[in-house]
């Protein structure tokens, strides 16, 4: 421990550098985007270098690469350049109407077209001067979440994909089919049967990660299908009008599904069981005032949402 540098003597302008140099893995190209001289970049570049006792960036015939040390740094600048920043904005006394603030927030085009855009709206009436960067996420950004959330504010995702993390319940939903309004299958009403003789469009890159009642089908003996696999909810319907295929979709999203030419929008001939939306994040943001808020607005818009799908079921 003796011989680890001291905190206070290092320049946290070397992060930025660093950040910069292991993005652009370019002198010239990191000092254009920082907005300094090529000098004053290569000499940043040179006390990193001495510090890591390690090249960093390495020539390949014309260009640079990162050395396997930098490409371990670079998973985690990010991390230390967002955190560094969230403490030097903390504010002693916060208010919605004053924050400059963006959140970055993980989540499916399902939730952004639901959900995020209720907070968006809320956020422009209270807070005129934050931000959200809704961010996809995929099978491999869940996987890893623990560890994205440590650079984002948040992530939407239904129970049974993340555990040992603070969340707060958002909303519950159920599930839809839809079919191509001339597909055969729907004569006389969907069955069983056609479902386990229809191909199906499923929302996961893998062939395994099915939704939770795709997981259901196959507790009732059926394994479905898969034609395509299309990471977007909202893409869905396309891959389905004209064809014999099958999708399940939450019916929060059936309006709009429904929306698209040759689509038809039915219940399932089983009862699909439902999910149960939630926004995880970080322990470090528990205490946060200004996450608090922002996690406030999620519940009001699920509160909202909840209550539009009682009156429409009520209508219905």
């Amino acid at each position: 421990m003796a011989d680890s540098p001291r905190l206070s003597r290092l320049d946290l302008n070397l992060l930025v550098a660093l950040d910069a140099l292991l993005t652009e893995k370019s002198v010239t190209r990191a000092a254009e985007r920082l907005g300094l001289s090529q000098p004053s970049l290569s000499a940043s570049l040179a006390r990193l270098r001495t510090h890591f006792d390690d090249p960093l960036l390495a020539r390949r015939g014309n260009s640079y690469e990162l050395t396997p040390l930098a490409r371990r740094l670079g998973q985690h600048t990010a991390t230390a350049i967002d955190a560094t920043r969230r403490v030097f904005e903390t504010q002693t006394e916060w208010t919605p109407e004053s924050a400059e603030r963006e959140f970055s927030v993980y989540g499916s085009d399902h939730t952004f077209a639901t959900l995020g855009r209720l907070v968006s709206a809320y956020a422009a009436e209270e807070a005129p001067q934050v931000s959200f960067r809704f961010m996809l996420h995929n099978p491999t950004i869940v996987e890893d979440a623990h560890q994205r959330l440590r650079s984002a504010d948040g992530m939407v995702l239904p129970h049974g994909y993340l555990t040992g993390l603070p969340h707060t319940d958002l909303d519950r939903e159920g599930w839809v089919i839809l079919a191509s309004d001339d597909n055969p299958a729907l004569d006389g009403g969907l069955t069983m049967d056609a479902l386990a003789a229809s191909d199906w469009v499923l929302t996961f890159q893998s062939r395994s990660a099915f939704t939770p009642p795709a997981r259901q089908l196959q507790q009732l003996g059926i394994e479905p299908r898969v034609a395509a696999i299309v990471e977007s909810f909202l893409a869905m319907p396309y891959f389905i009008a004209g064809t014999g295929r099958l999708g399940l979709l939450q019916s929060s999203l059936a309006p709009i599904a429904a929306g698209v030419d040759g689509i038809r929008v039915v219940e399932p001939p089983f009862e699909a069981t439902p999910i149960l939306n939630a926004l995880w994040w970080d322990p470090v943001h528990e205490t946060d005032p200004e996450h608090r808020w922002m996690r406030s607005l999620f519940a009001r818009a699920a509160s909202v949402l909840q209550s539009e799908r009682r009156l429409l079921s009520a209508s219905g």
